[in-house]
């Protein structure tokens, strides 16, 4: 049994960090849902900017820029054309867990960051465009995102939250993924919204490499994960959770993200078997799920209360790293890093629709 079809049953869904159309065309996305457990993706402008760039969409590209599409408008027809094949391709598992699994995401613009209502208007537009009830739009859990998620969810939008990387995020990007919920409870409508908690785990690792002892490295991001695991356990098990449980109310999962080894002298499956757990998500790039298939192991769960995840951090602590304002650095980096992506991929669109006109 493949290591990847053991995680799958002891409760832990594997997603994959990736989508092209060469892979839609040629069948890969549908043989990793039948031999690696696949039942979900993820996307990012970084990915599209590169499939974009293969010359796989250059047909699409000059027939939708010669009917007058430029830019966002462009961009977001060519993704939106291709996540809705691969929801259509999860729609069987999204059915048969009953909307727990089965689901592809698309991102908002970064450049909306600072802009609550845009977001909430833009979500709203993507999803219904997209027109496929397994679709989630992304939206950075920053300070400005918070309130964007608990609109888009009180207006029934399926939200991912993306760009987290600590517990104290996580818990804040769930209070305002609670409030929207509550909101339709007050409102009385369905308040069974779903929505996942993305958790970004291996720039952690990268951004102290070298200024810790060597003991810790490759450490950090692991115990940060626990941590979060922690917090997470903690809130399914609170009596707010419990009570939105009670009216029909589904609970955000966690999604361990950014999970391909960065350093080549640790495991290549560093991310994967060290963030074990069930009722969470592992979205892992094409190298990261070959390699866990191939050779990976599944080790126990992590632990519900945080396991070691305390002392660890007190050891990064005393080798001077304040973990709070590296996770708000990482947050911010992580932002401007979204919005250079995106503005590569715009320019990579206008170059290739001048260039096939």
């Amino acid at each position: 049994m493949k290591a990847t079809e053991v995680l799958h049953e002891r409760g832990q869904s594997i997603w994959l960090d990736n989508i092209t159309r060469a892979m839609l065309d040629s069948g890969k996305i549908q043989r990793y849902i039948d031999s690696y457990s696949v039942t979900g993706l993820t996307s990012n402008p970084s990915i599209f900017d590169k499939a974009i760039g293969s010359g796989d969409y250059d047909e699409s590209i000059a027939a939708k820029a010669a009917a007058g599409l430029s830019g966002e408008s462009l961009f977001f027809e060519l993704a939106i054309e291709d996540l809705r094949r691969a929801a259509d391709e999860f729609l069987g598992i999204h059915e048969r867990t009953d909307g727990v699994d089965g689901w592809v995401s698309l991102e908002v613009s970064p450049l909306l960051a600072h802009d609550t209502a845009k977001t909430v208007e833009v979500a709203k537009m993507l999803h219904a465009k997209a027109g496929r009830t397994n679709l989630f739009i992304k939206i950075p859990g920053t300070p400005e995102g918070l309130p964007a998620i608990t609109e888009c969810i009180a207006a029934g939008v399926p939200i991912n939250v993306t760009l987290l990387f600590s517990a104290e995020q996580y818990l804040a990007a769930a209070d305002a993924y609670l409030r929207g919920v509550e909101r339709r409870l007050a409102a009385g409508l369905d308040p069974a919204v779903s929505s996942v908690a993305s958790i970004f785990m291996s720039r952690w690792d990268v951004a102290v490499a070298g200024k810790v002892p060597a003991e810790l490295t490759d450490r950090l991001g692991l115990a940060v994960g626990l941590a979060t695991y922690r917090a997470y356990r903690q809130l399914l098990n609170s009596d707010r959770a419990l009570r939105l449980e009670n009216s029909g109310a589904r609970m955000q999962r966690l999604l361990w993200a950014s999970t391909g080894t960065k350093n080549p002298d640790a495991s290549d499956t560093l991310y994967v078997h060290g963030l074990a757990a069930p009722f969470t998500i592992n979205t892992m790039p094409d190298k990261t799920l070959e390699a866990f298939a191939d050779h990976g192991e599944v080790d126990e769960p992590m632990a519900a209360d945080g396991g070691d995840c305390d002392e660890m951090l007190a050891k990064f602590a005393d080798a001077g790293i304040d973990i709070q304002a590296l996770a708000a650095q990482l947050q911010s980096e992580g932002a401007t890093s979204f919005v250079d992506a995106w503005t590569d991929l715009l320019d990579r669109i206008s170059s290739h629709s001048k260039a096939l006109r």
